[in-house]
């Protein structure tokens, strides 16, 4: 048996994987969804002092609380510099890093040195107007590769702000986890914010797979995702 602790990204809650969980659960596999702090239904917790640190230690308090072993870590999108962090602080309690159309970071980077110069400039922007300095507003699902409107309606009543810290807080890294084995899975029927990410995973020798959907695989393609997640953890 393995277990997963799936990671959602910015705007998300745990309930993301719904489509998801189920399907690892059913080959025997134990699956965490937790969310993070102050997004969601945790969103009582937000404050502009919630960081990339934050999300690190709920997902370390997990691990460890729960005392779990054998962890396939994935994070989504943003995640990835959560996932990267927790492999450098845990690494000894995972078995696999995927990283799903995330942030692939290195030590010293931040989420927001991370994207495209254009994308980084819209988050900027949106923090500095609606997002009073220090929240990421909700961006568009269309962009984000979401066309069935059930689906829109389903992500969009659950999305809140995201904390900006989460995105200028750099890595802090010792190179511990760099010994956890990773994966890369690219989205790529979007505007690919990501390639250049799968690529950095490429390069570093990691198996990268691609699914046929955009940036919400876990809603548009639940069942593709969950078959490359299981490969994934396949002995």
């Amino acid at each position: 048996m393995t277990t997963f602790v799936l990671l959602h990204g910015a705007w998300h809650g745990g309930w993301v994987w719904q489509r998801v969980a189920p399907a690892l659960r059913a080959e025997g596999h134990d699956v965490h969804t937790p969310t993070l702090t102050g997004v969601s239904d945790r969103a009582h917790l937000l404050s502009a002092s919630v960081g990339l640190g934050t999300h690190v230690q709920d997902v370390v308090a997990l691990v460890e609380t729960h005392d779990l072993d054998d962890v396939v870590l994935v994070g989504h999108s943003y995640a990835g510099q959560v996932v990267t962090a927790v492999a450098d602080r845990i690494g000894e309690r995972l078995s696999r890093r995927v990283y799903l159309d995330a942030f692939v970071g290195d030590d010293g980077e931040a989420a927001i040195d991370l994207l495209p110069e254009t994308v980084a400039g819209h988050y900027r922007e949106s923090v500095a107007g609606p997002g009073f300095g220090w929240l990421i507003p909700v961006r568009s699902l269309t962009v984000l590769g979401v066309t069935e409107q059930a689906d829109l309606d389903w992500l969009g009543a659950r999305l809140t702000p995201h904390p900006w810290l989460t995105y200028t807080e750099p890595l802090r890294l010792s190179g511990a986890g760099e010994s956890v084995p990773a994966t890369f899975v690219e989205c790529t029927d979007w505007m690919r914010v990501f390639q250049p990410h799968a690529e950095r995973a490429a390069a570093r020798g990691w198996p990268v797979q691609h699914v046929a959907t955009g940036h919400e695989a876990m809603v548009t393609a639940p069942k593709e995702l969950a078959d490359v997640l299981l490969a994934a953890c396949a002995p």
